[in-house]
């Protein structure tokens, strides 16, 4: 009978053992997983948009690249629809996130919440001030003056600007902005940790150019349009219209057209939404400026991997990983357009 009491604790004792080293290999409890072991992420993105979708083919070719089971959550409905997507993803036991956040300021709280469970990064928008062991992205100050110098290249001799984004509550939406701002209005250019921004509705006069307003829609399409409309008649003088995200220069491209006014109102953009390609193709809208989201998803997925695997040398130095950005216009589109096709059939 003891030998079979004995017996009972051994098994009893070799259960408890396996438990304590399950719970160990988990990242959420500081452990980490083997390297042939499958890690579980949640790529989480600021919104529905062609962007994500670019974006979401790099983390399929790096989950076979990395061994990784990804999950691309895209929030149609702004930062309610994020915080319930990070809480179910954290609730399913990922091991890393890659978040793209849509009001830094205010979701500080939710980021570090989810930095205590599973290994988190930011991308695309960062949130420099939470627990995110870095960030995956491009420097959106000097992207936004790289898009300023666009429209001065449009626009030589100077004349009036609108500028046309999403939202503002995104640290890249508000860098990105300024950029132009301060390109555009001949100012120096600013460090980061000390930005200064101008008020949305303000007009700004600089010695070439005037920007009459930033106007926000929100994500949503049908707005933006009608901002964009809205502006052509308002201002049947205005020059030039900037789309900082990915849908709001094909939007504005839509309501130059409709308003017949196509090279007399020039078009810049962000990203490498097809209308926008066409558009520089056709030479209805004069440039982009690509973040090449491709990398962002490629590289968020590889970090995190390696993270959960115990890797710290997959972090960038000063926590920022920066992507180049490309500049796409009518000399260079059919060779950027070609690669990104590539990219995304590849994986």
């Amino acid at each position: 009978m003891r030998t079979v009491y004995r017996i009972a604790s051994y098994l009893l004792l070799a259960a408890a053992l396996a438990g304590c080293n399950k719970k160990e290999q988990s990242p959420s409890a500081g452990g980490v997983r083997r390297p042939s072991d499958k890690v579980k992420i949640a790529y989480v993105s600021n919104g529905v948009d062609p962007f994500w979708n670019v974006a979401a083919a790099g983390t399929r070719a790096a989950a076979k690249e990395f061994n990784a089971e990804v999950e691309v959550l895209m929030p149609p409905k702004g930062i309610v629809d994020q915080k319930r997507m990070i809480e179910t993803a954290l609730a399913r036991g990922v091991d890393g996130i890659a978040i793209s956040p849509i009001d830094a300021k205010n979701q500080v709280d939710l980021i570090n919440t989810a930095a205590d469970q599973a290994k988190v990064i930011t991308d695309d928008s960062d949130a420099p001030d939470s627990k995110r062991l870095c960030f995956v992205g491009m420097n959106n100050y000097k992207a936004g003056r790289e898009a300023g110098k666009l429209v001065k290249e449009a626009l030589p001799s100077g004349g009036k600007v609108m500028i046309f984004v999403g939202r503002l509550e995104q640290l890249n939406a508000q860098q990105r902005r300024q950029g132009v701002i301060d390109e555009l209005m001949d100012r120096a250019e600013q460090a980061l940790d000390a930005m200064k921004y101008d008020a949305p509705g303000e007009e700004l006069k600089g010695p070439a150019f005037t920007i009459i307003s930033t106007r926000t829609d929100n994500f949503d399409y049908p707005k933006a349009k009608a901002n964009a409309e809205d502006a052509i008649t308002a201002y049947p003088d205005l020059g030039c219209m900037v789309g900082l995200f990915a849908y709001n220069a094909p939007n504005c491209l839509e309501a130059v057209k409709q308003a017949n006014k196509v090279g007399s109102i020039k078009i810049v953009s962000f990203d490498e939404q097809k209308e926008t390609l066409q558009g520089i193709t056709d030479g209805s809208v004069y440039g982009t400026v690509s973040q090449q989201p491709y990398q962002y998803g490629y590289h968020s997925v590889r970090i995190l991997a390696g993270l959960v695997r115990g890797d710290e040398t997959v972090l960038p130095p000063n926590k920022f990983l920066e992507v180049p950005i490309k500049i796409v216009k009518k000399n260079n589109v059919d060779t950027f357009w070609a690669e990104l096709k590539k990219l995304q059939a590849g994986s």
